[in-house]
This record gives C-alpha cells, sequence and structure tokens, in this order.
C-alpha cells in the first residue's frame, strides 16, 4: 500500500503519520523561512547574513592563525612565498603568511647526524664491503671503515638542494676517501696514517659538499677499523710478522755493525797512530845516529887510536851485557872464585825469552870490561 494513500490515515493506528506528512510540514517550515510565502522571511534572511559574515570571519581568523609557526633553539625557520626563498627566522614565536602564499619549514641546525660508511648499527661487525673496500697506490685492498658526523649550515641550500642528506654525505664519504686512500701506501693507511686520511677526507668532503651547494657542515671523520679484507686476513699477518723479524734482524745487524764498526776504527786509528809514532822514532833516531856519527868522526881525526879502542869496548860492553857468559881473568892470582850459580840460574829463569841473556851481578865473580884483560 503506498504510504502517500489517503486511505491509509483510517487504517494506522491513531498519533502515527506517515512520512509523506512529515516531510510536507518540513517543507512548509522551510519555505516560510526562507521568505518563499508571507512576509515573515526578513529577520531569518539577516541572521543568515550576519552568521555568514560570522563564520566567514572565523575562517579568516583560523587561515591567519594557521601562519603561526615556533622555532626552537637551536633551529631556524626557512620562509619560503610561492616556492622562493624569503627569509631565515631566528628561535621564537613567528608568523608568515599562510598557506597557499607563504611556507616555512624549521631545520635543526644545531642537530649533529651520523653517516656509518662500510657498517651499520654502530656495530663493525655488520661489514659493508661495497663501501668500505678501497684501493691504495700500491695496488693493494684495504677495508676501511668510518663514520662521518654532520650538521646544517646553510638553511636555503639545505632545504633546496639537498633531498636526502643521509645519502648525499655516504656517497660523498666514499668518494672522498676513495680518492684519499688511493694516494696512499697500504702500511700507511693501516698504521701511521689514519689520523691524516681522517683528515684530508674531512676537508675534501667539505670541498666537494659546498661545490654541490648542499648547506651541509662536516664536523669530524673517525676511522672505525682500517685492515686487509677477510679473505687474505691470515696471509696478511704472516707477511706482517715476516716483516717485523727482517725488521729485528736488521736492527740486530745494525747494532752489531755498531759494536764492530766503531771498535775497526779505534784499532785502525791505533796502528795508524803507533806507525806515525814508529815513523817519528825511527826518523829521529835515524838522524841522532847521523848526527852522533859526524861527532864521532870529527873526535876521531883528531884521536884515531883512542876512538878505535873506546869504540871496541863499547861494543863488548854492550855484547857482553846481554850474555849469560862469565869471563874469568885467570891472571888475576886468586884460585879460588866464588861463583854464585844459584843466583845466576834464577836470574837466567826470571828474564823474558825474548831478551835470551841473564847479566850477572857486577863485581861478583867478574870485573868491568874497562878494567879486566881482553885475552890478547
Amino acid at each position: 500500500m503506498p504510504l502517500n494513500d489517503p486511505q491509509s490515515d483510517k487504517r494506522r493506528p491513531s498519533g502515527l503519520r506517515d512520512l509523506g506528512a512529515i516531510w510536507r510540514d518540513v517543507h512548509r517550515w522551510w519555505s516560510k523561512d526562507t521568505g518563499d510565502s508571507g512576509d515573515g522571511g526578513a529577520l531569518p534572511r539577516r541572521w543568515l547574513r550576519l552568521g555568514g559574515a560570522l563564520l566567514a570571519a572565523l575562517v579568516l581568523l583560523v587561515w591567519l592563525l594557521s601562519g603561526s609557526y615556533i622555532v626552537d633553539e637551536g633551529r631556524r625557520g626557512v620562509v619560503t612565498r610561492f616556492g622562493r626563498y624569503t627569509e631565515t627566522t631566528t628561535p621564537g614565536l613567528r608568523w608568515h603568511l599562510p598557506f597557499p602564499i607563504e611556507s616555512a619549514e624549521v631545520i635543526p641546525f644545531s642537530q649533529v647526524r651520523t653517516v656509518e660508511i662500510g657498517y651499520r648499527n654502530s656495530n663493525p661487525g655488520n661489514k659493508i664491503g661495497k663501501e668500505s673496500l678501497m684501493l691504495t697506490d700500491d695496488e693493494n685492498i684495504i677495508d676501511i671503515q668510518f663514520a662521518v658526523q654532520y650538521s646544517v649550515k646553510n638553511g636555503p641550500e639545505y632545504v633546496f638542494n639537498t633531498r636526502w642528506p643521509d645519502d648525499i654525505v655516504s656517497q660523498v664519504a666514499v668518494t672522498a676517501m676513495s680518492e684519499v686512500v688511493g694516494r696512499s701506501q697500504m702500511d700507511f693507511a693501516l698504521y701511521e696514517g689514519r689520523p691524516q686520511i681522517a683528515a684530508e677526507t674531512e676537508k675534501l668532503m667539505q670541498a666537494m659538499l659546498d661545490r654541490y651547494g648542499t648547506g651541509i657542515f662536516v664536523q669530524r671523520v673517525t676511522l672505525q677499523n682500517a685492515q686487509p679484507p677477510e679473505q687474505v686476513l691470515a696471509a696478511f699477518d704472516d707477511a706482517v710478522k715476516a716483516g717485523q723479524d727482517r725488521e729485528r734482524q736488521k736492527n740486530e745487524g745494525q747494532a752489531y755493525a755498531n759494536d764492530v764498526v766503531p771498535r775497526a776504527r779505534g784499532m785502525a786509528s791505533r796502528l795508524q797512530q803507533e806507525a806515525d809514532g814508529y815513523l817519528a822514532s825511527v826518523v829521529q833516531r835515524a838522524e841522532g845516529d847521523a848526527s852522533r856519527f859526524t861527532q864521532i868522526l870529527v873526535e876521531y881525526a883528531k884521536a884515531p887510536a883512542v876512538t878505535r879502542k873506546r869504540l871496541y869496548v863499547d861494543a863488548l860492553q854492550s855484547v857482553l851485557d846481554n850474555s849469560s857468559k862469565v869471563l874469568v881473568d885467570q891472571k888475576a892470582g886468586n884460585s879460588l872464585l866464588y861463583l854464585p850459580i844459584d843466583q845466576i840460574i834464577r836470574q837466567s829463569q826470571a828474564t823474558p825469552m825474548a831478551d835470551g841473556a841473564v847479566t850477572a851481578e857486577p863485581g861478583r865473580g867478574r870485573e868491568p870490561p874497562s878494567e879486566r884483560g881482553t885475552g890478547r
């Protein structure tokens, strides 16, 4: 049965009305309030204007308040107008023309971010070979793991030229480290050259980031680990041990040379000085003998017989002083002579073999050559 059937009112219970009647009542009320019939529509129309004005003012107020923002300490706000840079705001409560005219992006200037190269999650054990393997100048491969700490130094450049800062810093770091390591020897990169490599990488990274206009400042590059690849680590350790043994033997040889060479030079210097002294003594003795011979020759010319006899006596004295024989003058008239044989033997044993003679005590068994006979 249709709901708007007039006969239906007689069949439904009292107090119940159909939906069509309700709709007709609502339509008549709305037409009356909006001025479609009668004189009562003027006042509701003014209320509608006032409500629309208030609503528009409220929307405008909300739109204007949407342009306010807060810049925390250590941050900066970059304001753009229709996508073009306008200004950089300092910390505090700030306001800009609301969207879509202006927009503001708050940049953390004081925040230090870290990018890990060759490993992840602050664990050097989580190695990433494609980032950490570097080629040195002597054509060796080393595994370098390092971290880069950076912050923002230029807000507009960071906003407009940098979309993924961590990826940019990571790629620039790998490029800079590869260039620095490629100019270094393997031993230098693994041991004493690590601080210098980190400093050169930091400087090269900053130059590249400035050239790209990223607005990023590299604060520090820290080398976490530097070693040969794991595949050749055992062989490298053997090579290092062999190098250490070589250095040890070289140091021992150098120490031995430092001990022997000065001693040999001292001995050579001593021999040279002894030879120079012997040369000087021989020369002086020869000169003295020549001078003495000249003087003797002068005296010999004055008294040849006396000089010959004196020379003969001096020669015998010099010969007999080094002889172990004892000469006895039988013409002295004393048939009993005392010869201290025991003392002569002891003196002959105490005298060195190089001397080859023992001289008897004077006055005990023989007389001076000048006082005894010559046997002629």
